[in-house]
């Protein structure tokens, strides 16, 4: 599942698919990540204020990891050219 995030709320909309695909609850999320359930939920609402190892917690609780590249340049005229 590679997925474009540049908010915190594309990171909690990543988050959620995931935990859904993986079958988990909310609460069982947080329970292998350590977390309170709350958080999960704040944090797949896309709320901002999370700390980075919270973060790196859920990513290590769904078997994901974070990787950084350089944000793509496409143009809206581009989309057309992909079709």
């Amino acid at each position: 599942m590679d997925r474009i995030a540049r908010t915190t709320t594309d990171i909690g909309n990543i988050l959620r698919a995931a935990r859904r695909a993986g079958g988990l609850t909310q609460a069982e999320l947080a329970d292998r990540a350590g977390l309170w359930q709350r958080t999960v939920s704040t944090i797949e609402t896309g709320a901002s204020g999370a700390r980075l190892d919270t973060l790196f917690d859920l990513l290590a609780a769904l078997d994901l990891e974070l990787q950084v590249v350089p944000r793509s340049k496409m143009k809206p005229g581009d989309l057309e050219d992909i079709f």
